[in-house]
């Protein structure tokens, strides 16, 4: 299968791999971005997932007021070096997060946190609809499984698609920061405050 080479370059950018491991990795996935990044990892070749066992204790904690005083947030995200936590790039990705979390009201940072009483309940939830909607048997599980990914994206930080680039999602943007800077970097917890609300949402985790 042929690829293209800006294709195998975008794909050493976000993942740190070698060219031919990331062209290899997409012929395996049959071009498949995603897909190809899942084999880099695996596969212990992605730059990203290397680092992902080193130290990170370094750092900032951001915050985010929005226009008017409604709605607060607190961010820490952490890297290895104090070099890096003064790094402009690291600040902007650390505020982009503040934003993300102020526009999307996450619930979890990743989709590893979510009970699994809730998703239990989800599911139960998407299957009575899928069969009052008139749906066979034989897709329903398809659609459980779907419609459960939809959650994921629309209730954990990590699998949201990042407010300012439709394409990347917030996970893909830490693993490019990642392979860009050179070190770990960990979002370790979030806060959301808004006004006639009871809402706080901390959570942490290791990405790589």
């Amino acid at each position: 299968m042929h690829i293209d080479a800006k294709i195998v370059k975008a794909l050493r950018e976000k993942t740190g791999a070698g060219m031919m491991d990331c062209k290899k990795a997409l012929q395996e996935a049959e071009g498949n971005e995603e897909k190809a990044v899942d084999i880099l990892r695996e596969k212990g070749l992605s730059a990203a997932a290397k680092r992902a066992d080193r130290a990170a204790n370094q750092g900032i904690i951001d915050s985010y007021i929005h226009l008017g005083g409604k709605i607060g947030v607190l961010v820490e995200v952490n890297c290895e070096t104090d070099f890096v936590a003064r790094n402009d790039e690291f600040r902007e990705f650390v505020r982009n997060i503040c934003l993300q979390v102020a526009a999307t009201n996450p619930t979890y940072l990743t989709k590893d946190q979510v009970p699994e009483n809730i998703l239990d309940k989800e599911r139960q939830i998407i299957k009575a609809q899928a069969l009052n909607d008139g749906k066979p048997e034989k897709v329903i599980d398809k659609i459980v499984e779907g419609r459960i990914e939809k959650f994921y994206s629309e209730n954990c930080l990590m699998n949201q698609t990042f407010v300012k680039d439709e394409d990347l999602t917030v996970g893909e943007l830490l693993t490019h920061l990642m392979a860009k800077i050179g070190e770990n970097i960990i979002i370790r917890r979030f806060s959301r405050f808004e006004i006639g609300e009871n809402v706080e949402n901390e959570s942490s985790c290791c990405c790589g």
